[in-house]
């Protein structure tokens, strides 16, 4: 993601939710047989679903929403051009078709891209969905009373860069081009061979002009999805969905619409919400949770309970826990330090500290461990699973400090177990084994933050972690390691500085293919290439575990989303 410092805000509230839980859990249940609990596991419409979350569905309108694949809960009211697939697993982290005929289709270079409407596609009055709603829609997401939604489109369409919005400046954006009802073309600044997934964020849910109004919108967007908004309150911390009649299943291949009503209660506890899940009395029978995962004492409980073992959902989604090092500040300008600290940590004690094996994942890679980002298993600093002090010693020693090294360590003081004391002291302890004497610098969440994007302030070494807009290891490498892409007056995320012309002239290349397969194996072989600078020591991919109710039904986790998708229950 663009800004991790807001993933709890972006994802969380807006689509996957990456709240990692706390502690350490030497194992877990079984992965569920994503069909759901019950004795008929059939799945029949009728019934309320509801939903448990940590955290309120906020700025519930498609301009300022900020969701990857168009979001879970968001995902039932606003159709995009494109979509996720709902299947499980890696079948579900293939981009398809949602209001289009197709992904789109592109011109030789991948700079312009056009798409084609299906037929019959309603709003909730029953009113036609057309091409000019799509483009007014991303045109209002320019506005700045309507921020935060992804920055992509004010980066790629051609002149777009210092757009306001329809309500300053009418004319709108001609690099957006609806010749008829259903068709809409796409220019942009440089090739894009992903524009597809863009497509699915939600700035691309139609919007008709004439309902818009501003701020207020987001308590009753017109719906073009399978449930419409019947309320809002609090800023989403209550909402609840009811059917669109005029949703029609045979223009919508991707969502069920199973339940006649969604009830979405936010503002609670984690504990409280996987207590109510677990007992499942009453109403929370039929319920779930969008951004709320197992604790290690609630994943001890699961695993010696069979019927609650099965309620279980287990799934993966392209987030990467790492080290990064500022190599402009001393020792870490000395590449032989990094290879040192690679070669030291020991990710055993790192992934307990992080909830245990079953809530963490080892990581020598950069790249999470999926076929669409382009997976290509790697090891340059290979120490096993629990470090090799030996080795670490002697590059140390070659680095120029046979008598040791102390350094600090900076970290976050938030308990999300990725960033957070835990980590830190598990890295401590390993670091001492190999000579290096670490400091820990403890910061609260915010001046952490602001500490380690800024250019000016960035730590020699520290935590940090980054999630991908969309399964693909474009939004994920280029970020992190693009040069051109280094900010020096607000926000950088490229926390090595580094500015090689030969992985930026790379990463142009791969933009321009239309091909996703052929682009991944290229993300993957550039993953490896980088990875031998030692810029960041990759330490682990989160697991999801979340509970569901014993009435929930077609339990659907993508490799996408990586959680439970609402889109496909039954609670009948």
């Amino acid at each position: 993601m663009r800004q991790p410092s807001v993933i709890a805000r972006r994802v969380a509230v807006a689509s996957v939710s990456l709240v990692v839980a706390a502690g350490a859990a030497a194992c877990g249940p079984e992965d569920n047989d994503a069909k759901g609990a019950g004795g008929d596991s059939t799945p029949h419409k009728g019934g309320t679903l509801t939903v448990l979350n940590s955290n309120p569905q906020q700025d519930f309108d498609p301009a300022r929403l900020y969701t990857s694949g168009g979001g879970n809960v968001p995902s039932l009211v606003f159709r995009t051009l494109t979509t996720r697939n709902r299947e499980n697993g890696e079948a579900g982290a293939k981009v398809v078709p949602d209001l289009a005929t197709d992904t789109g289709r592109p011109n030789k270079d991948a700079t312009v891209w056009t798409y084609t409407l299906k037929e019959g596609l309603k709003y909730e009055d029953g009113s036609p969905i057309t091409t000019a709603d799509i483009k007014y829609g991303i045109e209002r997401s320019f506005a700045p009373e309507l921020s935060g939604g992804a920055p992509y489109l004010r980066d790629w369409l051609v002149g777009a860069a210092d757009y306001q919005g329809p309500y300053k400046d009418k004319k709108g954006l001609s690099a957006i081009e609806t010749p008829d009802a259903r068709t809409i073309v796409f220019h942009l600044n440089k090739p894009e061979g992903e524009f597809p997934y863009l497509a699915t964020q939600t700035q691309f849910t139609p919007v008709p002009k004439a309902k818009d109004t501003g701020t207020k919108y987001e308590q009753h967007p017109v719906s073009s999805g399978p449930y419409k908004v019947v309320t809002n309150e609090n800023d989403g911390e209550r909402l609840v969905l009811e059917r669109n009649t005029h949703w029609s299943a045979s223009t919508d291949a991707e969502r069920k619409g199973y339940p006649d009503k969604i009830d979405v209660r936010s503002g609670l506890d984690s504990s409280v919400i996987n207590q109510r899940l677990s007992a499942s009395q009453g109403t929370d029978a039929a319920a779930v949770t969008t951004d709320t995962n197992l604790g290690p004492a609630e994943l001890a409980k699961v695993s010696g309970d069979k019927e609650l073992a099965a309620r279980v959902g287990t799934g993966h989604f392209g987030y990467t826990n790492y080290i990064a090092f500022n190599p402009k500040i001393k020792p870490f300008d000395n590449a032989k330090v990094r290879q040192t600290i690679s070669y030291a940590i020991d990710r055993s004690s790192v992934v307990n500290a992080a909830g245990g094996s079953a809530l963490a994942e080892p990581a020598t890679t950069f790249l999470p461990n999926q076929k669409s980002f382009g997976y290509t298993e790697y090891d340059h600093f290979p120490a096993g699973d629990a470090g090799d002090a030996a080795k670490a010693k002697e590059l140390l020693k070659e680095a120029g400090y046979a008598k040791g090294l102390t350094v600090t360590l900076t970290h976050s003081n938030a308990k999300d177990f990725e960033t957070s004391p835990e980590i830190a002291t598990a890295i401590q302890d390993a670091l001492k084994k190999a000579g290096i004497t670490v400091k820990l610098q403890g910061l609260e969440e915010n001046d952490y933050s602001d500490k380690i994007h800024s250019v000016k302030t960035e730590p020699g070494f520290f935590l940090a972690h980054w999630g991908a807009d969309w399964p693909s290891g474009g939004p994920f490498l280029a970020p992190i390691f693009d040069g051109r892409q280094i900010v020096e007056d607000g926000a950088n995320f490229n926390t090595g500085l580094l500015d090689d012309k030969s992985v930026n002239t790379e990463i142009d290349a791969i933009n321009k293919l239309t091909d996703l397969d052929a682009a991944a194996k290229r993300w993957g072989a550039l993953d490896a290439r980088i990875g031998e600078q030692a810029l960041t020591v990759p330490l682990f991919h989160p697991v999801y575990k979340r509970l569901y109710g014993k009435d929930i039904k077609n339990v659907v986790i993508s490799d996408w989303t990586g959680v439970l998708d609402i889109s496909q229950v039954a609670v009948k």
